[in-house]
């Protein structure tokens, strides 16, 4: 049996190639792989081949929003039954360091992550995952969906770092997946009221499809009539949204930067950031994030699916990075590697 990938060797040369299936090691489950989100780190590989100081130096499998089904467990994983749907968390930390053992372990310095170099991702017929960061997923909730929760995870970490609170006004930056997600997620921690800005008109309709209560065009701002925000959740990683949202916040007011930007600088308003004592912080992908996210999924109380604009066959899965290239209506496309 070989395990058919998509594999990068460099910018812009995705190659569809058989390597062998991967054995799963003593505490791993090897895992048939049904959806693979597109990320916008999946994209930037695919342009640039590399993303600040991780750069593609060997041929490498993108993708880490994946789920599938589990077809083989090591000599002493236990969690997991064959034939059970799980959704893959991308990133095993050490386990060992400080960090990990402070429940952070998104910060474990030595975290092996799906599709970044070198560890190959998810855009195959199987990958295999420690069995604790495989994550048991009901059958009602639909393989897209599940594919899904990483980028769930990563706003339901930034609204956890935002300490949104009920009655909450929050302004969100960027209506790409996640920003669309942090406004679902901002909904469920009580949020009274979600603002959103961007510049494309379709995502901003999705917004308040999805339960913003205002969506507004980046570049003419937020309206006056709204009231300052008490939290920033800034998705775009554009260093014009950063200042303009750190702008729109209340005096101590907490900015979180969730998206991240071409280039490792940008301006901030450090005045602004005094003079009103503003919380600055930001995030780096989730930790401990995936069990809530699969029970909002099976609860029903976050729309996955409406987030999802294409799904493509593994051999397609060039044409998956360059959707939102071609179409600004495309939001988050899919890989079914056995499609």
């Amino acid at each position: 049996m070989d395990n058919r990938a998509a594999v990068l060797y460099g910018p812009r040369d995705l190659r569809v190639e058989d390597r062998p299936v991967p054995v799963p090691g003593p505490h791993e489950v090897l895992v048939r792989v049904a959806a693979v989100g597109v990320c916008g780190s999946d994209v930037h590989y695919y342009e640039h081949g590399r993303i600040g100081d991780f750069v593609v130096e060997r041929p490498l499998v993108l993708g880490h929003e994946a789920m599938g089904t589990v077809e083989a467990v090591g000599a002493e994983a236990h969690r997991h039954a064959v034939g059970g749907r799980v959704a893959v968390e991308p990133g095993v930390p050490c386990g060992r360091c400080a960090r990990c053992r402070t429940g952070r372990y998104n910060l474990c310095a030595d975290v092996a992550f799906f599709a970044t170099p070198p560890v190959d991702g998810a855009f195959a017929h199987h990958v295999t995952v420690h069995e604790d960061f495989a994550h048991a997923l009901p059958d009602h909730v639909s393989d897209t969906a599940g594919s899904l929760l990483e980028p769930l995870s990563v706003a339901l970490w930034a609204v956890r770092r935002g300490d949104v609170r009920p009655g909450d006004r929050v302004l969100v930056t960027g209506a790409g997946p996640v920003g669309l997600l942090a406004v679902q997620a901002a909904r469920i921690a009580g949020a009274a009221r979600v603002v959103v800005t961007d510049v494309n008109p379709s995502r901003l309709a999705a917004a308040l499809r999805l339960g913003a209560d205002g969506a507004y065009d980046a570049e003419e701002g937020v309206p006056r009539r709204e009231p300052p925000a008490d939290v920033l959740l800034e998705c775009s990683g554009a260093p014009a949204a950063v200042e303009a949202g750190i702008l729109g916040l209340r005096p101590g007011g907490t900015a979180v930067l969730v998206g991240m930007g071409p280039d490792s600088r940008m301006p901030i308003p450090t005045q602004v950031v005094q003079n009103r004592e503003i919380t600055l912080t930001g995030t780096f992908r989730y930790a401990n994030t995936y069990p809530a996210a699969v029970a909002l999924a099976a609860a029903g109380r976050v729309d996955l699916d409406a987030l999802v604009t294409g799904t493509y066959a593994l051999d397609d899965t060039a044409r998956a990075l360059t959707a939102a290239r071609t179409d600004p209506a495309v939001v988050k496309p899919v890989v079914l590697p056995h499609g």
